[in-house]
């Protein structure tokens, strides 16, 4: 299996990638959020790749991140989702936001993606759910930010530690208070759990 290719850009088109690698030229399939990243031609890029063999061909499908790669191989574990729909799933949401997606049972945000329906949406939710993790999830998107690990809540009670989570991730004060105020939470609820359900309720503000 090839994990990744570094050359030279050919050609990018909305959907794939000619790159030059000693000479040899490679067809790559990608997503308009890389075809848009992509460096200008005759610059040097490097692209984590899948290479999807089948019966009359072999595809490379290939990514800016190692982080949207892995998040395509998940997606191909979904039955129902192919490479052609998973590139697309991976077109319309970033990794991390398909992770908050998943996690917080937004079926609509995901059902964006072209040929992705409502009901393979839900599919999708219910067969990655088990395998993401919010913890995970918050760590990339942290590290991603540039926000240090010791920034996180360590005390406090669940609900004003998921108000400075929300807050340290990006998104607005208010915002993440309105969202925590309107989820249906219990004293006995952890962090964790009332983080999940104030990211329900953002999508909604």
């Amino acid at each position: 299996m090839i994990a990744y290719l570094k050359g030279i850009v050919v050609e990018v088109t909305e959907s794939r990638l000619v790159l030059d690698v000693n000479d040899v030229g490679y067809q790559i399939y990608i997503s308009g959020r890389d075809a848009a990243d992509m460096p200008g031609r005759g610059e040097e890029v490097k692209i984590h790749t899948y290479l999807n063999v089948k019966e009359d061909a072999m595809q490379l499908f290939g990514f800016l991140s190692e982080d949207d790669l892995e998040l395509y191989k998940l997606l191909l574990n979904v039955s129902g989702i192919g490479p052609k729909a998973a590139l697309g799933i991976l077109s319309v949401l970033t990794a991390e936001d398909l992770r908050f997606a998943v996690l917080s049972d937004d079926a609509k945000a995901i059902a964006k993606a072209p040929g992705v329906g409502t009901k393979t949406a839900q599919k999708l939710i219910l067969e990655l759910k088990d395998r993401l993790s919010i913890e995970d999830a918050f760590e990339k998107k942290l590290s991603r930010s540039g926000v240090a690990a010791s920034a996180q809540p360590v005390e406090g009670d669940a609900k004003s530690e998921a108000v400075q989570a929300l807050t340290a991730l990006g998104y607005a004060s208010s915002d993440a208070l309105k969202a925590v105020r309107k989820a249906q939470i219990t004293e006995d609820m952890d962090t964790e759990t009332v983080l999940k359900l104030a990211l329900k309720q953002i999508a909604f503000l």
